[in-house]
């Protein structure tokens, strides 16, 4: 078998080359088709806060060139030999992982997510190989069937994108704590890229939904477009003290320090938040807790069987995340406007028409 190096270089992408994470394109090969390999097509990749974080070496362990990208979804170019799952022509998504040990508990449960030995990520990951794993900033993606999943046919590929990251990362926890009973009453906190998919998976399991976001700007949006029952601004002590002790359930995607006390205290007895964005810290009185007998938890992404079952369900109830559609040429623009949080609510690359 050829090595990396041996192989010609002909995988297109868009690389950052250091920490400035500026982006241009950059030439590189991937593996050949395995007998449980997939070739895939890529047609569009979701923009995730992560591609900005790993392209400017936000946690010092990034590895240059730096390929980002881990919401992607194409159409299968090849199989190999023992892949009975998918065919050539399919519409199939990739995530934010591509390897795991497939021996741990958690692999065996399909939550590899969590596998003891550690995922292989996406991009900026050591392979099985050694080599490091390249993203879907790029014309296309070979990756073991086990981490591909169906995009259903009836489901627009750009839309599919930010499913495999923004999509996953709250749909699991609203179903690990049984958030799917209709009735019951849901609080999100900040409306990005995941708090907007929070809504809408909200609204589609019967809940009512109250969202909390610095900015009165975006009342409209979360009334109007994505359904939302109320809308809270939370630096409003008023609008807070009103809804104290009303809701079953809180998601936290906001990743810019803010108090944790006010909202606990907007929760019932027992009641539950999950926190999926990712301040520097974390602080709030122990007698938020103990008081009220609150639940706080932390999640991220999800398994392999999770993320199946999460665009299927958004198929059936068609549920569509609100996309921003850019050309790779605009993406180092794209991810200043990400750190400036000036985009509604997910850019996606069509990398299909505008990557040569």
């Amino acid at each position: 078998m050829s090595s990396a190096s041996e192989n010609e270089l002909d995988c297109l992408g868009w690389a950052a080359r250091d920490a400035s994470g500026v982006l241009s394109p950059y030439k590189f090969s991937r593996r050949a088709v395995g007998r449980d390999d997939v070739s895939i097509k890529i047609t569009h990749c979701g923009v995730c806060y992560a591609d900005l974080v790993w392209t400017r070496n936000k946690t010092g362990d990034s590895k240059y060139p730096l390929v980002p990208g881990h919401e992607i979804v194409g159409i299968v170019k090849e199989v190999g030999s023992d892949v009975h799952r998918f065919k050539a022509g399919d519409h199939v998504g990739v995530g934010t992982f591509i390897n795991s040990c497939r021996e741990c508990e958690y692999c065996n449960d399909e939550i590899e997510v969590h596998c003891k030995k550690g995922v292989v990520s996406t991009f900026n990951g050591i392979d099985v190989d050694g080599t490091i794993t390249k993203g879907g900033y790029s014309n296309y993606i070979v990756v073991l069937d086990r981490y591909c999943f169906t995009i259903p046919d009836s489901y627009p590929l750009a839309s599919a994108a930010p499913l495999l990251c923004a999509g996953i990362t709250v749909y699991a926890p609203m179903m690990r704590h049984k958030m799917n009973q209709p009735g019951k009453s849901l609080g999100v906190i900040g409306l990005g890229g995941l708090g907007h998919m929070a809504v809408k998976f909200g609204k589609a399991l019967g809940l009512n939904v109250t969202v909390f976001s610095t900015s009165v700007s975006k009342r409209e949006v979360a009334l109007s477009v994505l359904g939302a029952d109320r809308f809270v601004v939370s630096s409003n002590q008023e609008q807070m003290a009103a809804l104290a002790k009303s809701l079953d359930f809180i998601i936290d995607t906001a990743s810019g320090d803010h108090p944790f006390d006010p909202y606990m205290s907007l929760l019932k007895v027992a009641g539950t938040l999950v926190l999926v964005g990712l301040p520097s810290e974390v602080k709030f009185s122990p007698l938020s807790l103990l008081r009220d007998r609150i639940t706080v938890s932390g999640s991220a992404t999800g398994g392999t069987k999770e993320t199946q079952e999460m665009l299927n369900f958004c198929a059936a109830h068609k549920i569509y995340p609100e996309t921003d559609v850019i050309p790779i040429q605009y993406v180092n623009e794209a991810l200043e406007r990400l750190l400036k949080r000036n985009v509604k609510y997910r850019f996606v690359i069509d990398v299909e028409n505008s990557l040569e």
